[in-house]
């Protein structure tokens, strides 16, 4: 009998282990990268709830407080060309909120949107977008794989907007060109060209500041809204291509630590990481006993749940590890929604069948009221 060949399959897929006296009895948004559904799955894996979308998913899916499923939606190339290749496949651009019957309450476009969108509960939008460097300013943009420039030669720099989904109006705009010294903040030394500094992480503090994660140069950084500032810094001496870099109640940020190029370090492993904001000390982190068993080369999240135990996400690989607080692996779950990516440019570099997540979200049951308790049933809903 013929051998199955992807890896991920043949491990094992769908809840692989669950401790249920430390595991968070809850339910956990899981939002395949290669398809169009938003599955709502408990600790067992059974589906309890699934949304479909008209096109694929974007980046992820989150709860918000008033009920509502906010979820990152990729625009095909035929309306919204890449600027250069990769960006087939980190790029979104559909940014919706919808109610657990499918309706759309609110909805945004840009077409040169990419990967994270924070939905506020009173309708505004803040996600990372693109905007080309000028001749001078790329020049001046040490670092990077020399000659992987854009195709049409440009490098394309991140900027942050804050919109109001009802009228689409800027209310607030960024632009790394304008706050960010690249002689702090050069590419590294692995990283093409394309793009600076690539933001995968975007959100408001609960001061009114916004926390970004910078991939490509490895930082974490707050920005001032009033000024547009740089007022903290965790740099690559601490983490290391980082995502989903998060505020915890008690102010420190949360951070899930990729670790491809680590500073002095030949070997890759990835970790969970709980920063003081206050000092930069690490206060936690958790690893695998053996750290190259807990990897994601790219992507990747970090949840802190409400019982005090952390979330973690393996992105590339699709599994889910709970964290108890005795550092105990108490849920795991792999994404067992497999298909490949639709866009011919990133089935040239993930020609395989994908089970890869963004990041995952785990949410307290009584978060879902229109969910009975007793529903055996998995229910599901469309979108156009």
């Amino acid at each position: 009998m013929p051998i199955e060949q992807n890896f991920m399959k043949r491990r094992g897929v769908g809840t692989i282990g669950v401790d249920e006296e430390t595991a968070f009895d809850g339910l956990t948004l899981v939002a395949p990268l290669t398809g169009k559904d938003v599955f709502l799955v408990d600790n067992e894996g059974k589906e309890a709830h699934k949304w479909t979308f008209d096109m694929r998913i974007g980046r992820h899916a989150r709860l918000l407080a008033n009920g509502s499923l906010a979820v990152n939606l990729k625009l095909p190339p035929s309306q919204a060309p890449a600027p250069f290749p990769f960006f087939n496949k980190y790029g979104g651009g559909r940014y919706v909120q919808v109610d657990h019957t499918g309706k759309v309450l609110r909805e945004h476009i840009d077409v040169l949107g990419h990967h994270d969108a924070f939905h506020t509960e009173d309708g505004r939008l803040l996600y990372t977008a693109l905007q080309a460097l000028t001749v001078d300013q790329a020049a001046a943009l040490p670092g990077g794989v020399p000659g992987t420039e854009a195709p049409d030669g440009k490098v394309y720099s991140d900027t942050i907007k804050e919109v109001d989904m009802a009228t689409g109006k800027v209310l607030w705009e960024w632009k790394a060109c304008e706050k960010l010294d690249p002689k702090v903040f050069p590419l590294q030394v692995h990283y093409p060209r394309e793009q600076w500094p690539l933001i995968n992480a975007v959100s408001f503090l609960k001061d009114g500041n916004v926390l970004c994660s910078l991939r490509s140069v490895s930082a974490v950084i707050i920005i001032e809204k009033k000024t547009g500032n740089v007022v903290w810094h965790l740099d690559s001496s601490v983490v290391a291509q980082q995502h989903c870099a998060n505020e915890l109640p008690n102010g420190n940020i949360l951070i899930y630590d990729n670790g491809a190029f680590r500073e002095g370090i030949s070997w890759q492993y990835s970790r969970g990481l709980e920063v003081s904001r206050a000092n930069k000390e690490i206060v936690w982190q958790w690893t695998a006993p053996t750290k190259e068993w807990f990897y994601s080369p790219f992507m990747g999240s970090a949840q802190r749940l409400p019982n005090g135990n952390t979330l973690l996400c393996e992105s590339a690989f699709g599994r889910l590890l709970e964290i108890n607080t005795k550092d105990e692996v108490c849920w795991e779950y792999v994404c067992p929604y497999f298909a490949q990516y639709p866009e011919k440019e990133v089935r040239a570099v993930f020609a395989t069948e994908s089970n890869a997540l963004f990041r995952a979200y785990k949410y307290d049951r009584a978060e879902f009221p229109w969910l009975k308790a007793s529903q055996q049933k998995a229910g599901g809903c469309h979108i156009a």
